[in-house]
């Protein structure tokens, strides 16, 4: 479980809560680093994503669970002074993860972790059929490692936090 404080964690779920896509980077069977954009759930320092039950991720992750999964808010640019290029910046709230991938086989577990990524999008309730629970391939992943920065602020408003 990480541990940071009340401010860290509350920048951390703003941004997370903000976002509609995330980055999860891997290492390829080359040893190489693979990033793939996906949609996820958040909940009490998990991070939940799914896919189709194979592909060329599933066997990465097979041979090495550990991942960096990378969420940035949208951006904004902003200025001091509009004649200064200089003094431009794109502004944003960016959290870095990293933790281990385990793959959820229970099914009642599968719907609560779709349930949870649903709840990122929509306050919708769903249903899903067995085949479908059964079919999807559900990613867990801990969060054992966690930094969130916000970036594109004058440098004495700006926070880097790192647990």
């Amino acid at each position: 479980m990480v541990t940071i404080t009340t401010e860290e964690h509350e920048i951390i779920e703003k941004a997370i809560g903000e976002c509609k896509e995330c980055f999860v980077g891997m290492i390829d069977s080359e040893g190489l680093p693979y990033v793939i954009p996906m949609n996820f759930g958040y909940k009490e320092d998990t991070v939940y994503l799914h896919s189709g039950s194979e592909g060329s991720s599933i066997g990465f992750l097979e041979n090495n669970p550990n991942v960096c999964i990378t969420f940035c808010t949208d951006t904004e640019l902003t200025h001091q002074n509009k004649e200064v290029a200089c003094s431009y910046r794109v502004r944003g709230t960016s959290v870095i993860c990293r933790g281990k991938v385990v793959f959820v086989e229970d099914f009642d577990e599968k719907v609560k972790a779709l349930n949870v990524i649903m709840s990122q999008y929509t306050t919708d309730a769903f249903k899903y059929s067995d085949p479908a629970v059964v079919n999807v391939k559900v990613w867990k992943v801990e969060i054992e490692r966690v930094s969130a920065r916000i970036f594109g602020v004058p440098y004495k408003e700006s926070h880097q936090y790192n647990k």
